[in-house]
């Protein structure tokens, strides 16, 4: 049985000793830890979908709902630092992005409920022991889906069909293996050869891309995590530097320059993860609620940068397209 057919086809079961906060109680007013882990001068638009997700389901924030937030600025080492604040601020739930976020936040607690963000795959991680019955203080929504790999091979060979050397930009310290082997295994399906590029410091960029260069590579696939999604407008910028057609993990990427982007929607699924929220302060239990994939991909290009590097999208493409910047 797969993970999609296992995670959709259980029926919920209540596990021994679960772990929730109570149930809603009139006049109470619930404190919400919110730990992103890039920036809020880039990355607010985050905070606003979970807003906005909280309001249309009837909180008003000040009156029945507080919002701590917290912003690790794309550096994983500032997570457990942050989560100690929340904790001490006695918040009543934690709403935390990034595999390496939810990490940390597992390691910080095991009775506050946690509800993860944009998580890639929670059973590798160890953060619950099942996708219909996460067990435990967590659960939420992964960005796992066995279709990403493959459609950012596809796609970058549709733009620029002459690409036989692609490189792959990934970091290791927020990023599985198993993630970057998936690409791996699609381009070899689709007889390209892939060369992998592990970055885990802003300060390797410019040398990275340089590396690239010297390899002669025909086109780059970004896996996004905290790091390269803080410093998205550097490595777009590199990108068209070294003329680059360029995939990334998430549209954040392709709205600040870059050529297009596949992935699901992050907006959405902060934006969803209210409804988690919701449920567990009406009594829910985060053992009993089944870890949520994605239901929104975003197909996103940019036409300007298509033009400067000299490309032009095919209309096969630019028709799947959910957004296209003039």
């Amino acid at each position: 049985m797969n993970r999609r057919t296992f995670l959709w086809g259980l029926t919920l079961a209540t596990l021994a000793a679960p772990l929730t906060v109570e149930p809603q109680q009139a006049g109470k007013v619930w404190r919400v830890g919110f730990l992103e882990a890039g920036s809020s001068s880039v990355n607010r638009h985050f905070l606003d979908a979970f807003r906005q997700g909280l309001s249309e389901l009837g909180y008003v924030e000040g009156l029945q709902i507080v919002i701590d937030d917290r912003w690790a600025e794309g550096r994983s080492e500032l997570f457990p630092g942050l989560l100690t604040e929340l904790i001490g601020l006695k918040v009543d739930i934690i709403v935390v992005s990034s595999n390496a976020g939810a990490v940390a936040a597992k390691n910080a607690t095991g009775t506050i409920p946690i509800i993860f963000v944009a998580v890639g795959d929670p059973l590798r991680l160890g953060l619950v022991v099942s996708l219909g019955r996460p067990g435990g203080n967590m659960t939420g929504l992964s960005t796992l889906s066995e279709e990403y790999a493959a459609k950012w091979v596809e796609l970058l060979k549709e733009v620029v069909p002459r690409a036989s050397l692609v490189a792959l930009l990934w970091n290791p310290k927020n990023i599985h293996a198993a993630r970057a082997k998936e690409v791996q295994d699609a381009a070899k399906a689709l007889r390209v050869k892939l060369e992998s590029f592990e970055v885990g410091d802003p300060g390797e960029f410019d040398s990275t891309f340089a590396a690239m260069t010297r390899k002669r590579v025909d086109g780059l696939i970004v896996i996004g995590d905290p790091l390269t999604v803080r410093y998205r407008t550097r490595i777009v910028e590199l990108a068209a530097k070294n003329r680059l057609s360029t995939i990334y993990g998430f549209a954040e990427f392709v709205r600040a320059g870059g050529l297009m982007a596949y992935g699901a929607g992050v907006p959405d699924m902060f934006h969803r993860a209210a409804t988690f929220v919701d449920k567990i302060l009406k009594g829910a239990k985060p053992a009993d609620l089944p870890i949520e994939q994605p239901t929104k991909f975003e197909l996103v290009i940019n036409l300007k940068t298509a033009r400067a590097l000299g490309l032009t999208i095919p209309q096969s493409v630019l028709g799947r397209a959910d957004q296209v910047i003039e």
